[in-house]
């Protein structure tokens, strides 16, 4: 059996480029209603739109249109991006087009990203897609308003009715953006369960660590991992990036960086997976082999009967406890944490230091 095609979908930022342009298409027609747009895509091509609602009050219109994120499995999937235009008085030669945020897009308040501190987080391909979008609609229509008169200022206005509820779903407030989400996209294609997404969060998370002054960044495995380092340690929130599977890009990135040192906190699988030297430990490329964990373990000197059929690397975790209570094994847990530095180290030639998290979230080894 073939497996399915995964569909790509489209950005936050296409979709308010879309609504955009609806919109003043709207104020120009007179009319209230409009079932599709179609925009320009930072590659030339162009894209339909499907309009999910609009309106017309005067010098006023407003378009949504709901963002389809494909097969990607993306919190503003199903959300709705809305822009309203205004038409303003003021003589401008070209035409003057204005955006801003409205309701449910985030504000930027750290220093490090891509928008300045005070602006809407409305990111830099986004704003040009709206903008592009924009003129396009002003000229094919001739730069008429609804009442005749020529467009001198056009104001939009981009917002997300439910954004300040789905950010609470993302990272933004350890980025500093604040009051809802953001309007992103490099292409304004989203693919499918594509690594891309997350790696430019770990580089974003990165840019505003380093602007806030942080010399030193923790990158967690997860979130769990992350929570018992913050309990024990109570650093500044934003020293913290979320690397997830991606340990090999996250150490150079913190070396380009300049990042003087990296403390990684991770479960004991993921632990394992780094110490046999797994550059992207995701189970996707290949669970871990407990046949080869145990005999990798005995080559610390750390007993595991190989004739044992363990499923599952918390299998093993669970027997070395059980075997070497105490102090002897917190010695035996800190040979793996000692391997996994190594490797971390020589991986991102930058220093490291490891800290394994238990299954109930604390941490129990660390090694400088």
């Amino acid at each position: 059996m073939k497996n399915k095609e995964l569909r790509s979908g489209y950005t936050t930022g296409a979709c308010a480029a879309a609504a955009a342009k609806a919109a003043v298409m709207l104020l120009s027609k007179k009319e209230a209603k409009m079932t599709t747009i179609d925009i320009p895509f930072p590659d030339g091509s162009r894209v339909k739109f499907r309009i999910h609602g609009s309106g017309v009050t005067g010098l006023t219109a407003w378009a949504s249109v709901i963002k389809d994120g494909g097969d990607d499995p993306d919190i503003t999937h199903g959300a709705e991006i809305m822009a309203k235009a205004n038409v303003g008085a003021r003589h401008a030669v070209p035409v003057q087009i204005i955006i801003k945020g409205g309701k449910g897009v985030g504000v930027v308040t750290k220093p490090g990203l891509p928008v300045s501190i005070g602006e809407p987080a409305i990111n830099p391909v986004p704003m040009k897609m709206i903008e592009e979008a924009v003129k396009e609609s002003a000229k094919a229509q001739k730069c008429k308003s609804a009442i005749g008169k020529k467009f001198h200022t056009i104001e939009i206005t981009i917002s997300v009715p439910k954004g300040e509820e789905l950010a609470k779903k993302t990272l933004n407030s350890r980025l500093g953006i604040t009051g809802g989400i953001s309007i992103l996209g490099t292409t304004g294609i989203v693919k499918p369960v594509s690594t891309e997404a997350w790696k430019a969060t770990i580089a974003s998370s990165m840019d505003v660590a380093r602007a806030m002054g942080n010399k030193e960044v923790v990158l967690s495995a997860g979130r769990t991992s992350e929570k018992a380092h913050m309990k024990k340690y109570n650093l500044p929130e934003e020293r913290y990036v979320l690397m997830g599977d991606h340990l090999e890009y996250s150490l150079k990135e913190a070396k380009r960086h300049g990042f003087k040192r990296a403390h990684l906190c991770a479960q004991w699988a993921k632990m394992l997976k780094i110490a046999m030297a797994t550059p992207q430990t995701h189970v996707r490329f290949g669970a871990i082999d407990t046949k080869k964990a145990a005999g990798f373990l005995n080559s610390l000197s750390i007993n595991v009967p190989q004739e044992r059929e363990f499923n599952t690397a918390r299998e093993i975790f669970d027997h070395i406890i059980e075997k070497n209570p105490g102090a002897r094994c917190d010695l035996l847990l800190q040979k793996v944490c000692n391997v996994a530095k190594g490797y971390a180290e020589e991986t991102g030639k930058i220093p490291v230091t490891t800290n394994l998290v238990s299954y109930d979230g604390k941490v129990i080894v660390t090694c400088e």
